[in-house]
């Protein structure tokens, strides 16, 4: 990196982001004239912090053709705008438009076996990522896509898509997962890509996230899906309260979950819902019916540890700035972690959250049973209700557990 003229710093999500800053800090010390590019979702989002600390461009949306358009006019030597690029003095919105797509390299990748493997019936198994599509159709005020994509989505062409399978498979990928923000705002493209997947590689399993509500429009599909090698699939749940849900516009509700929930049981697909447990909205008995809801469900090994620790997080340029509900709770932006902070009513929330962060950062470091790092959380939910906890229901170490990646799932 030191004799790099350019390096492009991805950043598609919070975490990606935040280790990016420090990566183009640590750049800047020994390559000063190094140019700089952060492009991905969050880039977008955070672009005036990012050229204020060490970034040159910034690329958002569809960022491809516009990234290498950057680095073809910095190597010509051409000063001018780039269409498409961030830059200080020059504005670009995200690149919407449908892409060219070239076929994904990963040559200069690690192996399969660096990354996130798949856990079912006490074996681990290599797993290969693709995209079927990009962007969402859907609004959800707390999500970072709709600032950017603007309720756009765009599908990758199916061959692309199922000759990057074949490579990775090729490469020892025995499972797939669907990256798409949701696998089912285009469910025609999806189920031919699933059954080409299937016709071509039989035993190869995939998994993917989809929101509720296509849960319940698209419910006859599911049985299909799971004969297809679907093994499990996530959702973003978010929470059980109808007043929390209303108020992130998630599109669906608490009887809804109920439904979507029961749709993919009956179709033999591991339901893993994701949550958002500590917003302003939450209050402390949303929090233990949550966790009540997980385990009378007999979820608790379909749910990381990290879910029930996770703060409503409000980027630059979030939608729910505009929604007069969150603004009672709303602070300043905390440009460093690039986030706009919030104070929960009761303050019983907010040390709750503090607290479950810890005792899960400990847990997930320990490599406790994740099921009782799930009691202990109710033991202290309960404790800060000030309720006696109820007994808790057995679970035996060498229990068979859902399918699941080993790498948890939050931005």
């Amino acid at each position: 990196m030191a004799r790099a003229r350019f390096v492009g710093i991805s950043v598609p999500m919070h975490t990606a982001l935040r280790l990016g800053v420090r990566v183009a800090a640590e750049l800047r010390q020994i390559n000063p004239a190094c140019h700089i590019c952060f492009y991905g979702l969050y880039a977008t989002l955070n672009a005036d912090y990012l050229l204020a600390h060490g970034g040159d461009s910034v690329i958002g949306g569809e960022f491809e053709s516009a990234l290498v358009a950057l680095v073809e006019a910095l190597e010509a030597g051409r000063p001018g705008p780039v269409e498409g690029v961030h830059r200080s003095g020059h504005s670009a919105p995200p690149v919407l438009e449908r892409l060219a797509f070239a076929q994904p390299s990963r040559v200069a990748l690690p192996r399969l076996k660096k990354y996130a493997h798949l856990e079912t019936d006490g074996e681990r198994r290599l797993v290969g990522y693709v995209e079927a599509s990009r962007g969402c159709l859907h609004m959800c005020l707390h999500c970072p896509i709709p600032p950017v994509y603007g309720g756009r989505f765009f599908v990758v062409p199916r061959e692309i898509v199922l000759e990057d399978i074949r490579r990775l498979v090729n490469d020892g990928a025995t499972h797939i997962t669907f990256g798409d923000p949701d696998f089912l705002n285009g469910p025609g493209h999806s189920l031919a890509l699933g059954r080409a997947l299937h016709g071509e590689f039989p035993t190869v399993t995939f998994d993917f996230t989809a929101k509720v509500e296509h849960i319940l429009e698209r419910e006859e599909i599911f049985s299909e899906l799971r004969r297809l090698g679907c093994v499990f699939m996530i959702s973003a749940v978010e929470s059980l309260s109808d007043t929390v849900l209303t108020n992130l516009e998630k599109g669906h509700t608490r009887a809804d979950v109920y439904r979507a929930l029961r749709i993919i049981r009956d179709a033999g697909i591991a339901f893993r819902p994701t949550w958002v447990p500590f917003t302003p909205w939450t209050t402390l008995e949303d929090y233990v019916e949550m966790l009540e809801f997980v385990e009378r469900e007999g979820l608790i090994d379909h749910v990381d540890p990290v879910q029930f620790s996770l703060r409503l997080l409000i980027p630059p340029a979030s939608a729910l700035l505009a929604r007069e509900a969150i603004k009672p709770y709303l602070g300043p932006l905390d440009q460093a972690s690039f986030s706009y902070r919030w104070t929960h009513p009761d303050r019983r929330m907010d040390c709750l959250q503090q607290e479950a962060s810890r005792l899960v950062e400990a847990a997930t470091a320990s490599g406790e049973d994740p099921a009782v790092t799930f009691y202990r959380l109710k033991a202290l939910a309960y404790a800060t209700l000030g309720k006696p906890v109820p007994a808790a229901s057995a679970l035996a170490p060498d229990r068979r557990r859902a399918p699941r990646l080993t790498e948890a799932w939050f931005c």
